[in-house]
């Protein structure tokens, strides 16, 4: 029997119904948006239990620092955060507080999405004057991917020369690797301890999800990324202070880990790291997922050459853009879905350029392809000078980063 008119109304509504209900998926290790616009980041501040960055935080950070912030704060890249109002407290009593980030060394060559963090981090360092501690997980990646551990140190080694290559101070800078760090600090060791003794499996099951075949390494995990949130961990640092207060700039799929550690702090009298949480830099082909390492196409990496950049750019970069000249002279492109718009959001630090940019690709007056070669000249550029940095890192420079030392700082 046909379907009435109705009865397609009532399916196109259920299905329109599903496909509102579906929920954007996020954890420490994967990221896949139910919408080709990217993850809603508003429902995820609801979900994770953070705070919006808004515009009084904007004001205040502006004023206590004497600087404009940064275009990823201005630009809504960096979106929610917990307790950096705290923060700013501190800074404004010339009370101390150190910053920590870190990076999962899987591949030889970090891309675009790993610098983000990285990038707003240097930006933290140099307008606040405070210390940084950089983890570099190679045993969480000994973990969880198929690899070996002498190619994890090689991998992890070369990412801390990427690192270093963004221009990071030495004197203000701590880099470890996890496997090198706690067998040479017991200090570490112990705040590891400390914190998995008040832990249980029921909390790390029920907040990262694991099963009964995960490796009894993936469950004490989670204790040894929390360990760097307090000074504890750093007592060449600190000079064995226990209530230097933490601010973590991370993106948003790490956060998990910081909740358990919130959760625990008071449990160990210690103070509650701060987080300001970044969005994803999308994949080369759209915003419904983040790069990924495993997957050359998907990112720009900064071993690419000026031509690998331009083929990639060209090639796989999602288009917002019409079929035809003549469809996109008339109906303009869509900034919302366009990965090469999404990039000069992150990377084009000029407002008024990024808005023109948006006006004439919105109105159709300019073309994907010229939008695509905006992006690709931008890329060239800044890749290139990176690279050119990256040759003068050496391995004793390496080294000297991932010394454990007293920094440059009077506490």
């Amino acid at each position: 029997m046909a379907e009435s008119e109705a009865e397609k109304m009532a399916s196109l509504d259920i299905q329109q119904k599903e496909e509102e209900n579906k929920e954007d998926f996020v954890d420490p290790w994967n990221v896949a948006s139910a919408s080709e616009t990217g993850i809603d980041y508003d429902k995820l501040i609801v979900r994770f239990g953070s705070t919006p960055i808004d515009a009084e935080l904007l004001k205040r950070m502006e004023e206590i620092t004497g600087k404009p912030v940064h275009p990823f704060l201005r630009r809504g890249i960096f979106f929610s955060h917990r307790e950096m109002h705290r923060i700013l407290t501190l800074y404004e009593q010339k009370k101390p507080f150190y910053l920590y980030t870190g990076r999962g060394p899987s591949s030889e060559a970090m891309h675009m999405g790993h610098l983000v963090p990285f990038l707003f981090t240097k930006w933290l360092q140099e307008t606040f004057n405070v210390p940084l501690v950089i983890q570099m997980t190679d045993d969480e990646k000994y973990l969880w991917k198929d690899l070996s551990m002498k190619e994890v140190e090689r991998v992890t080694f070369e990412n801390v020369k990427d690192i270093i290559s963004l221009g990071f101070d030495p004197e203000k800078t701590f880099i470890f690797s996890d496997t090198n760090y706690i067998g040479s600090s017991p200090a570490f060791c112990k705040q590891i301890l400390e914190i998995q003794k008040h832990v249980t499996f029921n909390q790390v099951k029920g907040i990262f999800g694991f099963g009964e075949s995960d490796n009894i390494g993936k469950i004490a995990f989670p204790a040894i990324q929390a360990a760097p949130s307090f000074s504890t961990s750093f007592p060449q640092i600190f000079n064995d202070k226990r209530d230097v207060p933490c601010l973590i700039p991370c993106a948003i799929d790490q956060d998990p880990y910081f909740r358990m550690t919130r959760d625990v702090a008071p449990r160990i009298n210690l103070p509650k790291p701060a987080l300001i949480h970044s969005v994803f830099f999308p994949a080369l082909q759209g915003r419904s997922t983040k790069m990924s390492a495993s997957d050359p196409n998907s990112s720009i990496f900064l071993t690419d050459t000026k031509n690998q950049i331009k083929n990639k750019i060209n090639k796989y970069a999602f288009s917002g853009g019409q079929a035809t000249v003549e469809e996109h002279r008339e109906k303009g492109g869509n900034c919302d879905v366009d990965v090469s718009f999404q990039y000069l959001c992150f990377l084009l630090e000029d407002d008024e350029k990024l808005e023109q940019i948006r006006k004439d690709y919105t109105s159709g007056e300019l073309l994907t392809g010229h939008l695509k070669k905006e992006l690709i000249v931008l890329l060239q550029n800044m890749i290139g000078e990176i690279q050119e940095r990256r040759k003068n890192v050496t391995d004793e420079t390496a080294k000297l980063f991932m010394t454990p030392r007293k920094l440059n700082f009077n506490f």
